[in-house]
């Protein structure tokens, strides 16, 4: 994997992480949020921090690698299409930060959340057909972003 390539897909997600941030550090200290019935199954709130840097790594350095080995082997219209799917997977994870928190558009959110949850297993599919080892390292993404689609779809019926 090449430097400049992982300072891409680094730069891309520590956006994306920081788009939705500007929406979700302010929301979750408002009366709003704590008033907002959650279901018993949602982390405690420290966990979300955690699990987010952890999984925007193994994105970046997941993505990096897979673009950088479909370039080597002279696939670039895959290396390309994977560069895309990766734009559209880190707009998605930014922007249901602001439809939830920002906009309090719960429904919205948890169709947004679902989009989110087909497109990472898209980027590890993706990923493990060019490496199996960083597609399994990737999984992790589409299962959280599941459970997140889960833990947003069942706040926004206790919510109606």
């Amino acid at each position: 994997m090449r430097l400049l390539t992982l300072a891409k897909t680094a730069g891309a997600a520590f956006t994306a992480a920081a788009l939705g941030g500007l929406a979700t550090a302010p929301a979750v200290q408002s009366a709003w949020y704590r008033r907002l019935n959650k279901p018993g199954f949602q982390p405690p709130k420290q966990a979300f921090p955690i699990a987010w840097n952890i999984l925007y790594t193994d994105i970046a350095v997941v993505s990096a690698s897979t673009i950088d080995t479909l370039n080597d082997r002279g696939e670039t219209a895959a290396a390309q299409a994977y560069t895309r799917a990766l734009a559209a997977n880190l707009a998605l994870n930014a922007g249901w930060s602001w439809i939830f928190f920002n906009r309090r558009q719960l429904g919205p959110a948890s169709v947004v959340a679902g989009a989110l949850a087909i497109s990472s297993a898209d980027l590890a599919r993706r990923a493990a057909a060019v490496n199996p080892v960083a597609g399994a390292a990737l999984s992790a993404y589409p299962l959280w972003c599941t459970f997140a689609t889960a833990l947003s779809t069942r706040i926004w019926q206790l919510n109606r």
